[in-house]
């Protein structure tokens, strides 16, 4: 896909736990030069021509600047490698076995998921408002 000069974060903005990390890395240097679109407001079926609203929910995914896909454990790195604080990071789950690793710990986070985001809202319910 040409035209693509950054890449494109998407996010589900209805889930707590997904805006609290992204609000940490959009507060990071670098995070202007990724594109950050939350679409959980997203009412079509698609969220672009190759990617379904169902798989951008369900998958953190990131579109690169030269327009490929993808999402999970390789779209963390894929982040990481714009932000000078975690290109480090990026660079070591880059390379085998650790992607694998990364990959992995991101399936049982996916599992965990729901109840995690219960646990947040609950929380987020019990605040002290003042």
């Amino acid at each position: 896909m040409s035209g693509h000069v950054r890449p494109t974060a998407y996010y589900d903005g209805a889930c707590p736990l997904c805006v609290r990390e992204i609000e940490f890395y959009r507060r990071q240097d670098g995070a202007d030069r990724i594109c950050w679109v939350d679409i959980s407001g997203i009412d079509t079926m698609d969220v672009a021509r190759d990617l379904s609203r169902q798989h951008a929910l369900a998958r953190f995914t990131v579109r690169d600047a030269d327009g490929s896909l993808v999402s999970g454990g390789r779209a963390f790195t894929l982040i990481w490698k714009h932000l000078p604080r975690f290109r480090w990071l990026a660079t070591i789950f880059d390379i085998q076995p650790f992607a694998w690793l990364l990959g992995q710990a991101y399936s049982v986070f996916l599992e965990l998921r729901p109840r995690l985001q219960a646990m947040a809202l609950s929380r987020e319910v019990r605040k002290p408002r003042g």
